[in-house]
């Protein structure tokens, strides 16, 4: 019995005062998988992930996420739905602690309404309770338990990578966009987000990102996803990309040996 895919994105396309950022892409991504979004610089990549999470509308194409177009709809009913993403500049509350800053991202589970906050209901104690308890859980998840008392500005550059990606736990999603998650980061911190990544597949969460550092892309892809100006040049295996000689050529400009490229 074949799987439906989770995110179906079928000619896909935005452009820009003119500039063509995405140009008609259509790709799948199946339920429990890890799949890279990959590209020179300037390829779309980022375009498409704000398209998804609806920080932009497409001009023309369709999204569709567990069976529901999601074009038409408001960042926070994404959200609610179940799609979390992280940014590819971090975008932290830089004065406020590790532990609030994931605390924010349990804001979009919470029901108790206005009133419920201004008399203290029960059900509004309960739920900042639950909250709570899964603000820590998911930072002793990315291993920042120890931190989370301090500022967020505080945190080294790789720890607060691993914060955004907490606070996109926190919201509880089955799909997570991930923009660059390995950026700044070093060796060692690399190879902890690897082993991360593969974590959060384990727990049943689809994950969707875009890297540069083409060893992490070939150590945790099953597919691969490669775009050039827009379009979408190559779609298959990490194996399958690593010998496609347009994305050989994308990357370099020129045709070189896979090994240079890869």
């Amino acid at each position: 019995m074949t799987t439906a895919p989770i995110l179906r994105i079928n000619e896909l396309t935005k452009s820009f005062g003119g500039v063509m950022a995405v140009n008609d892409v259509t790709f799948d991504v199946a339920p429990g998988a890890i799949v890279g979004l990959i590209g020179p610089n300037g390829a779309g990549k980022t375009t498409v992930f704000n398209l998804i999470t609806g920080n932009y509308r497409p001009d023309k194409g369709h999204i569709v996420f567990h069976g529901q177009s999601i074009v038409h709809l408001r960042t926070n009913k994404i959200v609610s739905l179940g799609i979390a993403r992280t940014f590819q500049t971090i975008r932290l509350f830089q004065n406020m602690s590790v532990l609030e800053n994931v605390l924010a991202g349990c804001h979009c589970r919470m029901q108790s309404g206005v009133l419920g906050a201004m008399f203290r209901l029960p059900g509004q104690k309960q739920e900042e309770r639950r909250a709570l308890q899964t603000a820590v859980e998911e930072l002793d998840f990315v291993g920042l338990k120890a931190h989370l008392d301090l500022a967020a500005r505080n945190l080294s550059y790789g720890n607060q990578r691993l914060l955004e990606i907490a606070r996109a736990l926190a919201t509880k999603p089955r799909f997570l966009v991930l923009d660059e998650p390995a950026g700044g980061m070093n060796d060692n911190e690399t190879q902890a987000l690897v082993r991360l990544i593969v974590q959060i597949r384990d727990r049943g969460i689809t994950v969707l990102l875009i890297e540069h550092d083409m060893n992490l892309v070939m150590r945790i892809c099953e597919k691969l996803v490669v775009l050039e100006y827009g379009m979408m040049i190559a779609q298959g295996t990490p194996e399958e990309i690593q010998k496609d000689q347009r994305v050989i050529d994308a990357y370099l400009g020129v045709a070189e040996a896979e090994d240079e490229v890869f």
